[in-house]
């Protein structure tokens, strides 16, 4: 599958809710599931084993065979499909969560083997079609085979059954939700040659260890084997549902071959435009703004908080950002006005920020972003990543360790001012006629120690850029945002269209007042610069 097909219905599947149906969550007795063969004991030293004696063999595809009846499923009659609450793993247990699973079909062709683990024995869950009602899909559960499969599992929390609050759907993505019960971004396992010249390969999650919790136990581990042409792991998720939920995630890597450019904790979200990116589909929609994140933030390894835009360009966009044992990256959802989107029917502005936080150091490297043309939201066209500078060899084993934050607000935050909002357009001076092209960059920085300035203060702007002339810079405070605004023009000194980086920060007595604002822009082709 090419990759904007299967990212279009991940995504349109997050817009229309992973969410399963309260239909269907009418309290009756817990049916008992059913499993294939014996127990088999299991542990994370056997699934690190098993994904390096994997490696070592030859990568083998699964089979991606339906029926014809369930290949052919559309969207509505996908969406159709829905799992009976009384077949909810766990739904006869004293537990805190229930897990439910995805039926095979329309983007989902590849199943997947799900166990129940408890005890340190492992046995695999069967798919039977009574686990799901059919509704009008057009499918008749006494035609489907036995050994059907899975797509992915969904798990619920107690505080509300009927809406999930994880969900594990495709290759090795999956999302999760904070307390504003809404799906943006997703995550992976891993990416291998993201935003190359070829295609990229996607690995998979193959198996998934689910482990019974405890009794009133707010913690779910869950575990997976992720498989690919170039590569096995093995995986480990410890869950914990909240106003913010946590994932503490281990990951063991065996490289198959040399892997040009390695994906660890990789971050896919969607920017179609936004205040500071506007071009003919703002134009032509009625909404604002349309994306699920509009900032990458990256807290270096020295410390430096910086923050830089999205946007949704032309063609393709790479950016690499060197660092060494970063503290911190994510894709967040600073802006949180609903009034800046006007969609009340999948509310931007409550779609989750993610952030990662590296247990160990990393080591060298750097933060990928990967910016993927797009005229449509159902298209993920954004990809953030940690990238080892040492390329992956085989036969080495690689470990990491890092958290996954997902929710409105970050746990960490700088101490210094941030940036609330970027906004561009035509250069020049208002009244004056305009003798020559600039284009205008405002950016408005909040918080920090913003409102302890005096009057008197000398806030200077601190701005570079890789060509251009910068025009009219200034830096001065703005009540109503309660914050200060940085205002410059650039001026191209070429006709070149190549990307141009900028770089800017403010300033007091010497000491920086802000986290840094990076943004890379496109100059219109000189034709296109006529006034």
């Amino acid at each position: 599958m090419h990759r904007r097909d299967f990212l279009r219905g991940a995504v349109a599947l997050a817009a229309a809710g992973f969410h399963s149906s309260p239909l269907f969550a009418a309290a009756s007795a817990p049916r008992p599931l059913k499993y294939v063969g014996q127990p088999q004991a299991f542990d994370y030293a056997w699934l690190k084993g098993h994904a390096r004696q994997l490696a070592a063999e030859a990568y083998k595809p699964p089979a991606e065979k339906l029926p014809p009846e369930v290949e052919k499923l559309d969207w509505d009659q996908y969406q159709a499909i829905q799992y009976r609450a009384d077949h909810a793993l766990w739904a006869s247990e004293p537990s805190l969560f229930q897990a439910k699973f995805f039926h095979l079909g329309l983007f989902f062709k590849t199943p997947v083997h799900i166990h129940e683990l408890a005890n340190g024995q492992a046995r695999e869950i069967a798919y039977d079609p009574a686990m799901f009602d059919y509704g009008k899909s057009g499918l008749h559960p006494r035609k489907l085979p036995k050994d059907l499969g899975f797509a992915g599992f969904r798990l619920n929390f107690h505080t509300d059954l009927t809406r999930d609050v994880t969900a594990f759907l495709g290759a090795s993505y999956f999302r999760a939700v904070g307390s504003d019960w809404q799906y943006g971004l997703s995550a992976r396992g891993l990416a291998i040659d993201c935003g190359m010249d070829r295609p990229e390969e996607f690995p998979m999650f193959t198996k998934f260890w689910l482990e019974r919790p405890e009794k009133n136990s707010t913690r779910l581990v869950v575990y997976a084997l992720l498989d690919s042409p170039s590569i096995a792991g093995a995986y480990r998720f410890e869950m914990e549902p909240g106003a913010n939920f946590v994932m503490d995630v281990d990951v063991a890597l065996y490289p198959r071959k040399t892997i040009e450019r390695l994906g660890i904790a990789p971050l896919t979200s969607m920017f179609q435009y936004g205040e500071n990116d506007r071009h003919i589909a703002a134009a032509n929609d009625w909404r604002p703004e349309i994306h699920d994140s509009d900032g990458l933030s990256m807290l270096r390894g020295n410390g430096e908080w910086i923050w830089r835009p999205l946007t949704n360009p032309a063609q393709l966009r790479f950016n690499a950002y060197q660092d060494e044992s970063p503290r911190g990256f994510g894709l967040l959802q600073r802006d949180r006005n609903f009034d800046h989107y006007q969609d009340d029917g999948v509310f931007y502005e409550k779609r989750p920020s993610l952030w990662i936080e590296p247990k160990a150091g990393w080591g060298k490297g750097s933060i990928q972003l990967v910016e993927i043309p797009t005229v449509d939201e159902t298209f993920d066209n954004i990809v953030a990543f940690w990238n080892p500078a040492e390329k992956p060899q085989p036969g080495k084993e690689y470990l990491y360790a890092y958290r996954m934050h997902w929710g409105r607000n970050i746990p960490l935050s700088p101490l210094l001012a941030t940036v609330a909002a970027t906004r561009t357009g035509i250069g020049g001076v208002i009244g004056q006629k305009r003798k020559y092209f600039s284009w205008r960059f405002v950016i408005d920085f909040v918080g920090g120690n913003l409102k302890l300035l005096g009057k008197d203060a000398k806030v200077l702007p601190v701005i570079s850029a890789s060509r251009g002339e910068v025009e009219l810079s200034s830096a001065r405070p703005l009540d109503d945002i309660q914050g200060y605004r940085v205002m410059f023009d650039l001026k191209p000194t070429d006709d070149s269209v190549a990307p141009i980086d900028l770089r800017v920060y403010m300033t007091a007595g010497g000491a920086p007042l802000c986290e840094t604002w990076l943004y890379q822009w496109t100059p219109p082709a000189a034709q296109m610069r006529q006034l």
